[in-house]
């Protein structure tokens, strides 16, 4: 679900995605603007509700495409709650393969803009494309979340939700994907206007600000590009690839921090891969049971299954 309140994946490149686009910092005239709405937080299990991409020529809207899709999996209440897709809706729609292969052929080979698609849409797009194409997601893309972070380090949040309130602009009809792309464009060109100059600002954010040195036990290596970097993040469920000290350990040498319950304090909970592969049933634990809650009164609060978690600590 594009619930923006999920991460899937992060970085430019992995090694279970070859030829995948990059994440990129740039400031083009023309790009498409891309979202999804998903029935849950992982490519393996979960399946596209909604794609949706809006074309810009010197920040004027040109063209669209949008559709939903037939996910041939029940959509459970809190993914309809949070993006008022119902399994009604999406009964008659068409299939994956259909609306994929036209996004592939409206896209073409453009830059695409997108909300946390570096660790959301990306991958779920890669994914889905090499599992009903023949093509390839090879678009290089820029992610405005990672663009709002370096221009307003001193907002606690940076959501698209949170974003559109800091300027002002009407998210009402937020999680659902045509609406998120043109508030996703509004928020960039807010951004663009408050960088004097967008080239310093490229080559100040490529720099590597990373550094390591021994605190106890743990190694640092602080990345404060990491989505996972100062927030609090909660496990739930065991961990199939690492015991839960290490997977702790990781994510304090990120710069992250560690509890055992979900509060309103709670940035992240990650889920075993177990726990989650039982949570499409709805046999969810109370510690992800809370977290729904939380988000859906519009906390920062994020659920991440182990996979991905994996891929936020670059564990391959």
């Amino acid at each position: 679900m594009n619930a923006k309140g999920i991460f899937v994946g992060y970085g430019s490149n992995v090694n279970s995605r070859p030829n995948k686009g990059k994440s990129v910092i740039a400031f083009p005239t023309d790009y498409v603007s891309v979202d999804i709405e998903t029935t849950g937080l992982d490519s393996t299990f979960d399946k596209i509700l909604e794609i949706s991409a809006v074309r810009y020529s010197n920040g004027r809207k040109t063209e669209k495409f949008s559709s939903l899709v037939n996910p041939h999996q029940e959509i459970c209440a809190f993914i309809t709650q949070l993006t008022g897709i119902t399994n009604e809706m999406v009964e008659c729609a068409p299939e994956i393969e259909e609306v994929i292969t036209k996004f592939h052929d409206f896209i073409g080979d453009d830059i695409l803009l997108g909300y946390n698609i570096a660790s959301f849409d990306s991958n779920f797009l890669y994914d889905k494309m090499r599992d009903y194409t023949d093509y390839e997601f090879t678009n290089d893309f820029i992610d405005v979340l990672r663009i709002a972070r370096k221009v307003h380090p001193e907002l606690e949040h940076h959501r698209q939700a949170d974003m559109a309130m800091f300027y002002k602009i009407d998210n009402h009809g937020a999680h659902r994907a045509e609406f998120d792309c043109e508030v996703c464009n509004e928020i960039f060109q807010r951004l663009k206007q408050e960088i004097p100059n967008q080239q310093e600002f490229i080559d100040d954010f490529n720099k590597k600000g990373l550094r390591t040195k021994d605190i106890k036990d743990v190694e640092l290596a602080i990345d404060e590009e990491n989505p996972l970097y100062g927030k609090e993040c909660v496990f739930t469920g065991k961990l199939e690839k690492m015991e839960r000290e290490e997977a702790w350990k990781k994510v304090v040498a990120i710069g992250g921090k560690i509890a055992d319950n979900v509060t309103k304090k709670t940035n992240f909970l990650i889920l075993g891969n177990n726990d989650y592969r039982k949570s499409l049933a709805d046999r969810k634990s109370n510690k992800q049971k809370t977290a729904e809650k939380l988000i859906l009164k519009g906390k920062d609060l994020q659920i991440l299954s182990e996979d991905t978690f994996y891929s936020l600590i670059e564990e391959k």
